[in-house]
């Protein structure tokens, strides 16, 4: 559920997680081992009605201390370290494996995780693999051929200026198209270039020094290193003043600009597109979307206004930035020194196992899948999954037809939309072939460049064909979920398919307060404040009546108003309007799933107790644990400003108090800290 905003990967809207019934050995032992719910991990001493995230997880909280090797420590990661040993187990079987013939897809990930371990080799070369490009950059002598060599780059994966990929039509999602997105800053947000805050400040002034020392260990003397620094600084800032907002980019409808080329070069004629489009093989140029045109008008205009010597300061930041996790220790290390722990508070690396092999299972996704699904997820597995989202559509269905607000022409269509989303679980039905992708014993480095060209000659190659729906937008190795609005589809990873999300011996109550929330989560993204605006085949077309439209707005401004005025860190708040989608699921999930529990526990009793709790109680409880981390403060400023996801504490006590059965499963009265006037608590799906 790491979200993530659309960008060259296209940027799926990515969220959610969910769980399955078969599990390895190894799984089995530890759900036979823990309760899925236990007292032990609370704080009874605060009252469910003050802090129901304490409540539920205060020990454990306090038992659990984020270890140095991250920024935040909960349920995700601890499921993400128990899915670091199976893959580890895949991977060094396959690196020892000399009898792999070449060309294989074992020989393929043999070779690209021996190379990534290979540190005395990647020591020896120092700045070896990037010294061709750097001093090619050097003697760039004209505008046109620095816009070639951003082209060639483009090809390699690093995206100098701006982003170019391929995806759906927004509005005719049977066709890909190529779109055009904003880019080229080397922080991950624009407000860090532009904000007047101490925080942004501060990071300012640690990305100048941390550039100033990259520069410098080239092979820079420190005066031209840190001349450099500031080039780079004064090229992102920039293009961090035409940059869109993060909110702004959450407006599909601004940011679906269609046009040719001839338009785009009427655009930014300052800008070679026939040559970049020629390097990158691309032909289909009669349609082209244009994420953010002042952002590429912007960008292309200051092709005339900076100097060359300031561009080939910029070109050689984008080189050496990329390569840093692939080159020589003091490399590696300063760039964890600013990305890691300046921005994020984390104090340590991973071990370098674990890098190569996210390096590893990301370049190689689905052929390390194959190995991933064979070991450990049985085919039985996908079809349990499908009956309990057929569950949740269901509940979602009886809420769409009984809610208020809505009149019946739009809940009409939101049940034609429902009912037309498509369910992916597991792994794919057919995988990526991996033919073309030379892996081999000589570079690291290169092996990654090799697997970006790979990736994106691949994604290119689908401009101007059919969509391939059958694809899928996550290996199912990666833990975690999604929903895709222009697709209409939700998709589940084998990896996902866990502890804490479903527990084998555990009752309906716990993982419907898991599972089924995350599938309702997931449901709910295809009506939250973006998803709503796409219809039942993907493409982005209003269906709702004007008077509908109007009342989703109301329903939402509750959870904003809620969202914003949410303190975290004592003097920051969550951005309520960022935020919005994600805690729309997050309501919507709770609301879908319990009306689903309800409906399996008819026919049971409701007042019979486990370890103490009633049903009701379990399924607040067990959504509550999966919501469960410690997070750095340096982690948790950066987040509030760049992550359309809420804290856990507020995805937990930011939702439960709008629900009116948890009010009745734990007694929560009017005088209790947190409690919400009926009136006032939000109320949408």
């Amino acid at each position: 559920m790491n979200e993530k905003n659309r960008t060259a990967n296209h940027l799926l809207a990515i969220l959610g997680a969910t769980v399955m019934l078969i599990l390895v050995v190894s799984c089995k032992q530890k759900v036979m081992d823990e309760k899925a719910i236990s007292a032990s991990n609370m704080d009874t001493s605060v009252k469910a009605g003050d802090d129901f995230y304490k409540y539920a997880n205060g020990t454990w909280l306090k038992n659990n201390p984020i270890p140095a090797e991250f920024s935040r420590y909960g349920a995700f990661e601890a499921l993400e370290e128990d899915n670091y040993k199976q893959l580890k187990t895949i991977l060094e079987e396959a690196s020892k494996d000399k009898s792999a013939a070449a060309g294989s897809v074992n020989q393929k990930i043999r070779d690209f995780y021996n190379t990534g371990m290979d540190t005395l080799k990647i020591e020896k070369e120092g700045t070896g693999p990037v010294k061709d490009d750097l001093a090619r950059i050097e003697n760039l002598s004209t505008i046109s051929d620095l816009q070639k060599l951003v082209a060639e780059k483009h090809v390699t994966g690093i995206s100098s200026l701006f982003y170019f990929f391929s995806s759906p039509d927004e509005k005719n999602s049977n066709k890909v198209i190529g779109h055009l997105y904003q880019g080229g800053l080397g922080l991950p947000d624009r407000d860090y270039y532009l904000g007047q805050d101490p925080r942004s400040t501060e990071i300012r002034a640690e990305y100048l020094q941390h550039m100033t020392r990259m520069f410098t260990l080239s092979g820079l003397d420190a005066e031209q290193a840190k001349v450099n620094a500031a080039n780079v600084m004064k090229i992102e800032t920039d293009l961090a003043r035409v940059s869109k907002t993060n909110l702004e980019l959450r407006n599909p409808v601004a940011n679906y600009n269609k046009t040719d080329l001839d338009g785009l070069r009427k655009m930014a004629p300052e800008f070679d597109w026939n040559s970049y489009f020629s390097i990158l093989g691309v032909t289909k140029t009669d349609e082209i979307n244009i994420g953010q045109p002042a952002f590429i008008k912007g960008m292309a205009g200051m092709m005339k206004t900076i100097p060359m010597k300031e561009w080939k300061s910029y070109l050689k930041w984008n080189i050496i930035n990329n390569a840093a996790s692939y080159l020589s220790t003091d490399f590696d290390k300063e760039h964890f020194a600013f990305f890691g722990t300046v921005l994020s508070g984390t104090k340590e690396q991973q071990p370098r196992w674990k890098r190569v092999l996210d390096q590893t299972s990301g370049s190689l996704g689905e052929a390390v899948g194959q190995l991933y699904v064979e070991k450990y997820f049985p085919p039985q597995a996908k079809q349990r999954m499908i009956q309990l989202v057929g569950n949740l559509k269901s509940a979602l269905k009886d809420r769409i037809m009984n809610l208020a607000w809505m009149g019946d022409s739009t809940k009409k269509e939101a049940v034609k939309k429902l009912e037309k989303i498509n369910v992916k679980v597991g792994y794919p039905d057919k995988w990526i072939d991996y033919n073309s992708l030379s892996v081999g014993t000589t570079s690291y480095y290169e092996n990654n460049l090799n697997a970006n060209r790979f990736a994106i000659k691949r994604e290119l190659n689908k401009i101007g064909k059919p969509v391939d729906r059958s694809e899928w937008g996550m290996t199912p190795q990666t833990v975690n979920a999604y929903y895709n609005p222009n697709m209409n589809e939700i998709v589940f990873p084998a990896a996902i398919l866990q502890p804490p999300f479903f527990w084998l011996n555990a009752d309906d109550a716990v993982n419907y307060g898991a599972i089924g929330v995350v599938i309702g989560h997931e449901m709910s993204h295809g009506f939250d404040d973006q998803g709503r605006q796409y219809d039942k085949e993907g493409n982005l077309r209003d269906w709702w009546t004007p008077e509908d439209s109007k009342n989703f707005e109301k329903q939402t401004q509750v959870l904003v108003d809620q969202y914003n005025n949410f303190r975290i860190l004592d003097s920051l708040h969550v951005d309520g309007k960022l935020t919005l989608g994600e805690n729309i699921a997050d309501l919507g999930g709770v609301n879908i799933s319990y009306t689903a529990f309800l409906k399996a526990m008819q026919s049971k009793d409701m007042k019979t107790k486990i370890d103490e709790f009633t049903p009701a109680q379990r399924f607040f409880l067990s959504y509550a644990q999966v919501w469960r981390n410690n997070i750095r403060d340096k982690a948790l400023m950066r987040r509030l400003k760049e992550d359309v996801h809420s804290p856990g504490e507020a995805r937990v006590d930011g939702i439960v108090y709008n629900i009116p059965y948890f009010y009745e499963a734990f007694n929560i009265q009017p005088t209790d800290k947190r409690y919400l006037p009926a009136e006032k608590r939000a109320n949408i799906w």
